[in-house]
């Protein structure tokens, strides 16, 4: 995909997020919990079918069986296109789980605990868990079969996903978060929102504080991704240097944004904990940044290493 439209998609993914968060902190009933996204909203849907009369029961009821359906049909198509394999056992699993979860959404009162969050986060965690499996599982067996090439498609794909997911979390979990602080101290101050200004800009800043470690790992794969466009080309150019090279800057330039803007945030709110009627010191000591960060200054110095010695050999054929 190229670097522009994938941007595109990108800052659509940054969107939606937003929309969904803003739906989730003024339409409650509607988005009670991110994981418990779609299942929450179809269920919600087929209740609202199946409540407006008996054709519409009717057909909230084939609805829900296709939908829950669905993995066994994908199943049928699979086994059409491939030998089934051991993983593929859990695509009948994950249409009972289907099946349970969408009925206990629908009919909430089924379950005695009143906290509706507490439940759909539940049903719809114990459903995206059957999928994740599935799909590591396949992902496992994939690469452990495939060859160098398909290894760096694979790749290519893995850092596309994880692009789109650090945006997902930036833009999602975290504006999530931060419209729920903001209802929080509204909440717990009311009378007097006229003083709640400084605070407000400080949850503000806040969010900018926690979003930028993923905005700045999505920026990290977009490195990664040029590397293994260069390695796809020639693993032994200039290019393939130089991109590492790249790779390699921008994770320290990324570390040091991180550790100095969570800082100078705790510094920024000590200067004005007078004014602030909410106080979060946060210390960020990225442990696995930096192990990831010296794992790919290793591999820089490989490839400078391994360019050289076949330059040498070339100078002798």
């Amino acid at each position: 995909m190229k670097r522009t439209a994938f941007l595109f998609l990108l800052a659509c993914e940054a969107v939606l997020c937003m929309t969904m968060a803003f739906f989730q902190e003024f339409l409650p009933g509607m988005f009670t919990s991110v994981i418990a996204f779609p299942f929450e909203q179809i269920a919600l849907g087929l209740r609202a079918l199946s409540l407006s009369g008996q054709f519409g029961n009717a057909i909230a009821i084939i609805l829900y069986a296709v939908f829950c359906l669905v993995p066994v049909l994908l199943l049928s198509v699979i086994g059409k296109k491939r030998r089934l394999v051991l993983e593929d056992a859990l695509l009948p699993l994950l249409s009972l789980v289907l099946f349970a979860v969408i009925y206990l959404m629908i009919n909430p009162g089924i379950i005695r605990t009143p906290a509706t969050v507490v439940v759909n986060s539940f049903l719809g965690t114990v459903a995206w868990s059957v999928i994740a499996k599935y799909i590591l599982l396949r992902v496992l067996r994939i690469l452990y079969t495939a060859d160098v090439s398909r290894l760096q498609r694979y790749m290519a794909i893995l850092l596309h996903i994880l692009a789109a997911l650090f945006v997902s979390i930036a833009f999602g979990v975290c504006f999530s978060d931060f419209l729920n602080n903001i209802g929080t101290l509204r909440d717990a101050n009311k009378g007097t929102e006229d003083s709640l200004w400084v605070s407000y800009i400080f949850l503000g800043l806040q969010y900018l504080v926690n979003a930028l470690p993923y905005v700045l790992d999505a920026w990290v794969v977009f490195a990664g991704i040029r590397l293994l466009t260069e390695f796809q080309v020639n693993r032994y150019s200039q290019a393939a240097v130089d991109a590492v090279q790249k790779l390699s800057q921008r994770c320290c330039q990324s570390l040091i944004i991180i550790v100095v803007t969570s800082a100078d945030f705790n510094l920024l709110q000590l200067a004005f904990m007078k004014s602030l009627r909410v106080l979060n010191a946060t210390v960020q000591i990225p442990f696995l940044s930096i192990a990831y960060l010296l794992a790919i200054l290793l591999l820089a110095q490989y490839i400078r290493e391994s360019k050289q010695l076949k330059d040498e050999n070339d100078m002798f054929v």
